[in-house]
């Protein structure tokens, strides 16, 4: 059929309302009337409004990073042509974090508790027409996350101006029911709204095109949509050869929906969607598109590192990119709703989602969280959460909790129940799981078990090792659980793998997933969840590094006193992520690759040697403390302990060409040779042997001469969009492109032409610098600059060391981006 060029049909109704906002600190009502206020700073969405602020030590803000939370206002003017007056005006929140309070023209206009969920606030009753309009936003955090949330506007905002008929929040919904090589029949279901006082009667016209843009459908309908009375006009297309979606081959096919009345088009969308199978069994696990799959997944937090909680798209992309790299084929959202922009990005890059609603109910985990709203609210965020899902072929199962003591009760299955047939209600067509930790479910009972919980469930998990194996295998736990796991289609086990092998005997038809494991235990999870249909696969605490929860990750040492679950200030980052929040990739994510089986070359990590002879405590989260370098201010001789991880039986490791021994590793070695051997300046290469005479080779060099300051772009041409960014790595290099690890070396940055520096970072995980300075620190001979465009031109990028000066040039092109967004 023929080919259809984009810029045929018009702009959408809904575009980007980011820019020209405005914010500030929230005081309270009498004192705004006071002289002297501080005046607001303009910005552009997302934003997070706390990224920025003074870190400060207290007894419990290892939670969040040391981040104190805050109130704070945002606001916007915008200007209403008179034309708009019988127009249907509406703004779109992709997520306010938290309580967030709307107002237009100073009414009242709208509330959201929750901080991750998506919704609408009808403006046209309070426009005033041929005027300038005010639209303000107020969002609060305080003592209600376990982790760093950040506060504000933190997603994306649209605006939709359409007729007095016009497509519901709800939009195009597109279900796959029947799908084979021959035919796929996409089936539509169009909302319409009529905010007129009579009825009208429209055409609703549905062009689908598939990846190259040629029109491979097209069906059109009158539909009658009555005042006050939603319309849903259902149409089912059938598409010759669908090109399946898959993780491998992630195929797109876009709905271009467009209402006339008459020859006047009321309004246009685009929705993109996939043909994908999914079957659910004991005897095959997890099958897409016919195919066993087993997930390797991770678990990761919503923020983007120096960006704080804001999910600028290029950020959100970005990650999926690097986890996707790193060998992980599926994500858990942890522990709430993920963002559309990187559930777009799933979808275009191949990466399985499973989406997560809540982090509690009804009890607390922190003195002022979502539990307090949760009794009233949680129908309406379970629409939002699957009404932003359901057109996304990467998500593959909701999960309706994370770690919720309650399921360890029957009311508190009940509950499970609520949630799990209102998520099949509104979607049959996708599965569903539970994110248990069989210590959590019955904590308030442990004292059966002739178990405490001093210092926390955290601290309790970190301190009790093959204890924990003991509660969770417990009777207590079995029967305790049950109807909980019975609630949901996967049974969604944290830190139980102990249960894998003693489900398969109780419930042999339980379904169970890994929702979250500890990072060391990667290779003895795998080898039981390949060899088991019943385990469909591993998501690790965590795939990317994140604000808050400091330290959990951190290799203590005998010599530095009692173990605990948060570390002290100045840390922030979690530090258990397999890449850190710059985006580099960190030993364990090799380590990882490794025992996925796809990493044919050796991978070296070296101890730091001044910890030779101590005696490590690692975390339950930690992995290990080791690095891939060979630069090291130590004399000849030193003694030194080598990691190698290969998936081969045998590895052997030289150091300037001569052996320093042969180590057993592939499975039956936890995928792991460790040598003890001496520091000589130079290379250490790692030979690892195959069975079948094969061998794979990779090797660390010592790096030579004096460090050259060099900057990268991740792309020297970006969108000039309020959704791309340039990720400038920052590394000191010798001329070989050899890192230097040693010392922290001060940056400034300055950022010329169109575009704004939007942050700066390192992966430190105790780093105090600023994320929205100017000035940074290398860390282990890295560091990254944020750059985000303004407008169409030239962005010129310097970065400054103390003796040396680097540059590079992005360019800032416009092109159409919105016309595909949603």
């Amino acid at each position: 059929m023929m080919t259809k060029d984009l810029t045929e049909y018009r702009q959408p109704t809904r575009v980007s309302f980011n820019s020209g906002w405005s914010v500030r600190p929230k005081i309270g009502f009498f004192s705004e009337l006071r002289p002297g206020q501080a005046p607001p700073e303009s910005i552009c969405l997302p934003h997070d409004a706390l990224v920025g602020s003074a870190r400060i030590p207290s007894d419990n803000g290892s939670n969040t990073g040391y981040v104190p939370g805050g109130a704070f206002a945002y606001s916007k003017e915008f200007d209403v042509p008179s034309e708009w007056s019988d127009r249907h005006v509406a703004v779109d929140f992709e997520g306010v974090y938290r309580d967030a309070m709307v107002f237009v023209n100073d009414d009242f206009v709208a509330q959201r508790p929750y901080g991750y969920s998506g919704f609408r606030v009808d403006m046209t009753p309070h426009l005033r027409h041929g005027e300038r309009n005010v639209i303000r936003v107020e969002a609060r955090a305080h003592e209600d996350s376990r982790w760093y949330s950040g506060v504000g506007i933190y997603r994306d905002v649209w605006l939709t101006v359409a007729g007095e008929v016009h497509l519901d929040y709800a939009g195009v919904q597109i279900t796959t029911p029947d799908v084979d090589a021959d035919l796929g029949v996409a089936a539509l279901a169009t909302t319409l709204r009529n905010s007129g006082a009579r009825p009208r009667t429209v055409r609703v016209r549905v062009d689908i095109l598939d990846q190259e843009q040629a029109l491979v459908a097209q069906t059109e309908a009158p539909v009658t949509v009555l005042p006050a009375e939603p319309a849903v006009l259902r149409q089912r297309l059938t598409i010759k050869n669908p090109q399946l979606w898959d993780v491998n081959d992630p195929n797109l096919y876009t709905a271009v929906t467009r209402v006339f009345d008459g020859a006047d088009e009321l309004e246009l969308s685009t929705t993109a969607f996939g043909f994908r199978t999914l079957q659910l069994d004991t005897a095959h696990g997890l099958r897409l598109n016919g195919r066993t799959v087993k997930l390797r997944g991770a678990c990761i937090h919503h923020d983007n590192g120096p960006l704080g909680a804001a999910t600028i798209r290029r950020a959100e992309e970005r990650r999926v990119e690097l986890l996707k790299k790193a060998g992980f084929n599926a994500i858990r959202s942890s522990h709430n709703p993920l963002s559309p922009a990187m559930l777009d990005a799933c979808d275009r890059l191949g990466l399985l989602v499973i989406d997560e609603a809540f982090d509690v109910w009804t009890e607390s985990k922190s003195s002022f969280d979502y539990s307090l709203r949760f009794a009233d609210w949680w129908e309406r965020d379970v629409e939002a959460m699957v009404l932003k899902d359901a057109n996304h072929p990467s998500v593959i199962m909701y999960s309706i909790g994370n770690e919720i003591p309650e399921t360890g009760n029957s009311l508190g299955a009940v509950w499970g129940r609520r949630i799990t047939e209102k998520i099949r209600q509104l979607d049959p067509t996708r599965f569903t799981t539970n994110g248990m930790n069989p210590m959590v479910s019955v904590i308030h009972r442990l004292a059966e078990a002739g178990r405490n919980m001093e210092g926390g469930v955290n601290s309790a998990m970190n301190q009790m090792g093959d204890l924990m194996k003991d509660i969770a295998t417990s009777d207590l736990v079995t029967n305790s659980t049950e109807e909980s796991f019975a609630v949901v289609d996967v049974a969604g086990l944290n830190y139980g793998e102990s249960r894998y092998e003693l489900d398969r005997e109780l419930f042999p038809n339980r379904l169970i997933v890994g929702t979250e494991t500890f990072p060391a235990k990667i290779s003895e999870n795998w080898m039981s969840i390949e060899q088991h249909p019943h385990l469909i696969g591993d998501f690790t605490w965590t795939g990317w590094d994140y604000l808050g929860e400091a330290g959990i990750g951190r290799v203590n040492y005998a010599d530095e006193g009692p173990q605990s679950f948060g570390a002290p200030f100045p840390w922030r980052t979690a530090w258990c992520g397999d890449i850190d929040i710059t985006g580099h990739r960190r030993p364990v994510s090799y380590f990882r690759e490794a025992v996925f089986g796809l990493r044919a070359e050796p991978y070296i990590a070296v101890h730091p040697p001044e910890n030779f002879t101590r005696e490590a405590r690692p975390t339950q989260w930690s992995f290990s403390d080791a690095v891939a370098t060979w630069d090291w201010d130590v004399a000849e001789g030193t003694p030194m302990r080598i990691e190698v991880y290969s998936a081969a039986p045998e590895v052997e490791l030289q150091i300037n060409g001569k052996s320093a021994g042969v180590r057993p590793a592939g499975p039956g070695n936890g995928f792991k040779a460790i040598f003890d051997t001496e520091f000589a300046a130079g290379e250490v290469t790692a030979i690892a042997r195959n069975a079948d005479g094969s061998e794979g080779r990779w090797s660390l060099s010592t790096p030579e001469g004096l460090p050259t300051l060099r900057v990268r772009s991740d792309r020297t041409t970006i969108d000039a969009s309020d959704g791309d960014l340039a990720f400038v790595d920052v590394s000191l290099e010798d001329d070989a492109g050899r890192v230097f690890r040693q010392g922290a070396e001060p940056f400034s940055v300055a950022v010329e032409g169109d575009g704004v520096l939007q942050g700066v970072g390192n992966g430190n995980p105790q780093s105090q610098d600023s994320f929205r300075s100017d000035v940074g620190t290398t860390y282990e001979g890295r560091a990254l600059a944020i750059v985000r465009p303004t407008g169409a031109g030239e962005i010129t990028v310097t970065v400054k060391g103390a003796n040396q000066t680097a540059t590079i040039t992005v360019t800032a092109v416009d092109r159409l981006v919105d016309a595909l967004v949603h």
